[in-house]
């Protein structure tokens, strides 16, 4: 007769599951998969002996052993992954501070770029006014040199020798007495303070002569003269001379810019003259029209078709080069 306690010997049977299966925790911690820990524990389990009955250790006792085996594993493996969790929470919470520290730099970089802004519009304000300013004075101060010579007149044209040179104050008044004789027959006072070259040095490679400036001591005197010069061509012992209104050199070189205007307004009977400062002034269709600009005085042209076309300055200059 068989033993009793092999009648209760409890059936090994195994089940077709898959060997090798594994559980990928944080920080890829490989853990065997609770079915391949169960077939293990089922294989290993000790099994009764026939002889006497008796077992070393019975199924209950070796399942409860390895039941708390386990338990510790999982608590081992469970503690591990509260410390990994730990350290993300902690380089989290670090991540957030550093997040909301270059957020505040990032505000307090925008709040400095709109002062920084609105000083450079006061700036460019400013500027503005000074500009306006500089411009405004240095007008001035052109006005006060041009008022400052007044009394003078530029003699162009005037040869340079040296018999000349050294006697101006006469050399002007033979001009006034060839070109004017009425202003002498009237007494008028053709007297000049002084009168010189207006460069220190002669130019060799330059083959005009130098301008002659005249500071006359009657403004009425000068004037008449001036007005003589506008009638008709001057002379000085049959060489032809011109003469102007002395001016600062800045307001002589906004009447040159006219230069090219004027000779081909004159050509088309438009009557142009230059007024104080550097005023360009036409007698067309009835009316006359001032240009204080070249660029107005251009688009002025452009609109009518009987002068449309007649004063590109820049291909004129073209052709002059």
């Amino acid at each position: 007769m068989e033993n009793s306690t092999e009648a209760q010997k409890p059936q090994n049977t195994k089940k077709n599951k898959k060997k090798g299966a594994t559980l990928d925790t944080f920080y890829g911690a490989k853990i065997q998969n609770t079915e391949q820990i169960e077939d293990n524990i089922k294989e290993n389990a000790p099994k009764p002996s026939k002889g006497n009955g008796n077992s070393p250790q019975t199924y209950e006792e070796f399942e409860s052993e390895m039941t708390k085996k386990m338990e510790a594993f999982w608590e081992e493996k469970l503690e591990i992954m509260q410390k990994k969790f730990t350290h993300l929470q902690n380089r989290y919470d670090e991540t957030e501070k550093e997040n909301q520290a270059l957020k505040a730099r990032i505000r307090q970089l925008e709040d400095n770029d709109r002062v920084k802004e609105q000083e450079l519009i006061k700036q460019c304000q400013n500027t503005k006014k000074l500009e306006e300013n500089i411009k405004y004075l240095t007008d001035k101060v052109i006005d006060l040199e041009n008022r400052g010579r007044r009394d003078n007149l530029r003699i162009i044209g005037l040869p340079e020798k040296p018999e000349i040179n050294t006697k101006l104050d006469m050399v002007i008044q033979d001009m006034i007495k060839e070109n004017c004789p009425e202003i002498l027959e009237q007494g008028g006072n053709t007297a000049t303070d002084r009168a010189h070259r207006t460069t220190s040095t002669l130019n060799p490679q330059k083959t005009t002569p130098r301008n002659v400036i005249a500071k006359f001591q009657s403004y009425q005197t000068k004037e008449k003269i001036l007005q003589e010069a506008r009638k008709r061509q001057f002379r000085y012992k049959g060489m032809p001379i011109r003469v102007t209104q002395d001016l600062a050199s800045s307001t002589l070189n906004d009447r040159k810019a006219w230069n090219m205007i004027f000779r081909k307004a004159r050509e088309l009977g438009l009557q142009p003259r230059i007024s104080y400062p550097a005023k360009l002034t036409i007698y067309f269709q009835g009316k006359v029209w001032a240009f204080n600009k070249i660029e107005d005085f251009q688009l002025f042209a452009k609109k009518r078709p009987e002068l449309c076309g007649k004063f590109d300055t820049e291909n004129q200059r073209a052709r002059n080069t």
